[in-house]
C-alpha cells in the first residue's frame, strides 16, 4: 500500500494502526531513519528489498500483543520453561536487504544469541512489507500471525516456513485456547482463567 492510499476495500479496521509505506528506499537512508528515531518504541520501522514501513499501533494492537505476550509468559511460568521477552528488537541484516521490529519476541533458554526464537505479530490491515519473507531471511525459527482472531505458526524448515496449528518452540501450548482469552475484560482474567487451565491439566 502506497503512502496516501486507502486500505483496500473490505480490510477497513475503525481502530486501524498508522502506516506509512515507501518504496525505492536505500538501507543507508533505512538505517537514517532508525537513528533519528532513537529509543522511542513508535513508530515501528521495518525494510525488506528497498521497501520501508513505518507503523504507529493501536490500543486495540497493544492490547491483543500484551495479552498474548502475558499469557506465553504465564505458560512459560506454569511450565518451568527459561523464557525472556524482549518485544520490539530491532532484527536486521544488511546483506540480507532485511530488517524488521515484531509486536514481541523471545529467546528461549539460551539468551545469547543473536535471533529470537519466536517472534509475535499482530496484523489489523493487509499491506506493507512481508514480514514473514524478512523474517525468513533473518533465520527466525518460529512466527506467529494472528488475525481475525485466529492465530498461525509458521516454523521455519530448510529455509521455508511450514504452516503449523501448534508451536514448535511451545509445543504443549494451545494456541485456540490462547485466542480464545483475548476478549476477557482485562490480561490479569484471562492469565488466570489461563493458569486455572494449565493447572487442571497437568
Amino acid at each position: 500500500m502506497l503512502a496516501g492510499q486507502p486500505v483496500p476495500l473490505g480490510e477497513y479496521v475503525p481502530t486501524a494502526d498508522q502506516r506509512i509505506v515507501l518504496h525505492g528506499v536505500s538501507w543507508s537512508h533505512y538505517e537514517a531513519q532508525l537513528a533519528f528515531r532513537g529509543d522511542a518504541s513508535s513508530p515501528r520501522i521495518s525494510y525488506l528489498g528497498g521497501t520501508m514501513e513505518l507503523m504507529s499501533p493501536s490500543k486495540h494492537h497493544e492490547r491483543v500483543k500484551s495479552y498474548i505476550g502475558m499469557l506465553v509468559e504465564a505458560y512459560a511460568l506454569e511450565r518451568e520453561i527459561d523464557l525472556s521477552p524482549y518485544g520490539s528488537w530491532t532484527l536486521k541484516e544488511a546483506p540480507k536487504r532485511a530488517g524488521v521490529e515484531p509486536d514481541e519476541c523471545y529467546l528461549i533458554g539460551d539468551q545469547n544469541r543473536d535471533t529470537p526464537d519466536l517472534v509475535i505479530e499482530v496484523v489489523w490491515t493487509s499491506g506493507g512489507i512481508d514480514k514473514l519473507e524478512a523474517y525468513r531471511r533473518l533465520g527466525v525459527p518460529e512466527v506467529w500471525f494472528w488475525k481475525n482472531d485466529a492465530m498461525s505458526a509458521h516454523v521455519l524448515a530448510a529455509d521455508r516456513y511450514g504452516t503449523s496449528t501448534r508451536s514448535l518452540c511451545l509445543p504443549g501450548l494451545d494456541l485456540e485456547l490462547v485466542v480464545s482469552l483475548l476478549d476477557r475484560p482485562t490480561a490479569i482474567q484471562a492469565v488466570r482463567a489461563f493458569r486455572e487451565h494449565l493447572r487442571s491439566h497437568t
